[in-house]
């Protein structure tokens, strides 16, 4: 695997090249979000639908604040920054970004990551990055620079920065008023978010329009078919989680002692595991509904999704 330094991974940014990078969900596949055709280039790359929104990721609140309009309540989140957090606001005109990055919505997508490489990197490029995960579109999100390489064939740059301390993309909230509302669940507990603000964090519901990345019905998924709350059949693969059954086959658990963070850090890698041993089927075991539960579940009830084509 070849991977490209700092310096190296800014100048192919800076010339409109795509290029993956790190953060601390996962990783990203990053191109000048004021660059339509570095923009297009990520569309085309992953095979994304282009009504599908990009994140924009920023150095800093200060650039963050060129590109949306921060309400008092949107500046109060913000506090939470860097971190497994993208808050979607509504736009500044003439903002300098690319109409495509942002599929015609009156809205952005901004978040700053908690990477140290990430940072360096934002600060090198010193323009916004849109930069979905760094994946074939609907297929499971890379946590290491070597799925990244192997997902894309060794066709896309990456900057290595060793494997992802989150495991799961960002949560995304929405800022309506005096409002908030989580698009998609992720990194970020919505639990903690409202103990961090005191602020109620309401939930879309299902079926709501697209207004943000990872709000697909079918998405983050392996080669096999999943069964989730699911027993182990001879010949599938299994997911387990806490104290599981004896089991014979193909196995991965994500936390031996229940441990929901660990789950959420494993959880693309070990599916991206069990999908290498060529099974059909990998059966999952049942996932508490709490903290990080909400999104390791949102993101198996995805990757289980009927799918298209």
């Amino acid at each position: 695997m070849n991977t490209q330094t700092v310096a190296q991974a800014a100048e192919l940014l800076r010339a409109g090249q795509v290029c993956a990078f790190p953060t601390e969900t996962v990783y990203g596949l990053g191109g000048d979000a004021t660059n339509a055709d570095a923009v297009l280039s990520i569309y085309e790359t992953k095979g994304r639908p282009r009504f599908n929104p990009l994140i924009m990721h920023c150095a800093d609140l200060a650039m963050a604040e060129t590109l949306a309009e921060f309400s008092p309540l949107a500046r109060r989140l913000a506090a939470l920054w860097p971190g497994s957090l993208t808050i979607v606001l509504p736009a500044k005109p003439n903002n300098g970004l690319a109409d495509v990055a942002t599929a015609g919505l009156d809205t952005v997508g901004l978040r700053v990551p908690d990477h140290p490489v990430a940072l360096e990197l934002l600060r090198a490029v010193g323009r916004p990055l849109a930069a979905p995960s760094a994946n074939p579109s609907g297929k499971l999100s890379p946590t290491t620079a070597q799925q990244v390489w192997n997902g894309f064939g060794g066709r896309v740059p990456v900057l290595d920065g060793g494997a992802c301390r989150a495991g799961l993309e960002s949560t995304i909230i929405r800022v309506e008023g005096d409002r908030l509302v989580q698009l998609r669940a992720g990194a970020l507990a919505r639990e903690e978010i409202e103990a961090a603000l005191g602020v109620a964090v309401d939930v879309a519901e299902k079926g709501s329009a697209i207004a943000s990345p990872g709000m697909m019905a079918s998405h983050y998924a392996p080669n096999a078919q999943i069964r989730l709350d699911a027993v182990p059949h001879a010949g599938e693969a299994y997911l387990a989680f806490g104290r599981s059954r004896s089991f014979e086959g193909p196995m991965r658990n994500l936390s031996e002692a229940g441990d929901l963070r660990e789950a959420a850090q494993n959880l693309f890698s070990m599916l991206h595991e069990l999908d290498a041993v060529g099974a059909g089927m990998i059966a999952v075991a049942p996932i508490p509904h709490v903290g990080l539960g909400e999104a390791i579940n949102d993101r198996l009830a995805r990757a289980a999704a009927p799918r298209g084509g």
